[in-house]
């Protein structure tokens, strides 16, 4: 299991107050691919630097989680498909260290 961060941008046009439940529903999502999700950081509504699907601003949302490498590519492919998720970036981040003892 490897630790990593999604960037996901989601298109909210006409349905700002569904913002909640897209992010919950995307945190199921995950989850149903083997991913333990660590943190779900809610960011905000920010212009995008392109227009993408004919959507100049998106609401942005950051999952670090533990999952499998192959998961990765299994979310990818899915939330490609899904109409509420305009962009998506995946990073991996350096394991946790463990704290230290004196």
């Amino acid at each position: 299991m490897k630790r990593y961060e999604a960037l996901l941008a989601l298109d909210t046009r006409g349905k700002e107050d569904t913002a909640k439940e897209t992010i919950e529903r995307l945190e199921k999502v995950l989850a149903a691919e083997g991913a333990k999700i660590e943190q779900v950081q809610r960011l905000e509504k920010r212009e995008l630097a392109y227009e993408s699907k004919h959507t100049k601003s998106a609401y942005y949302v950051n999952f670090i989680f533990e999952a499998d490498p192959a998961t990765i590519d299994k979310l990818q492919k899915k939330l490609k498909l899904d109409e509420d998720v305009l962009l998506q970036n995946y990073l991996q981040l350096p394991e946790k260290k463990a704290p230290a003892t004196a």
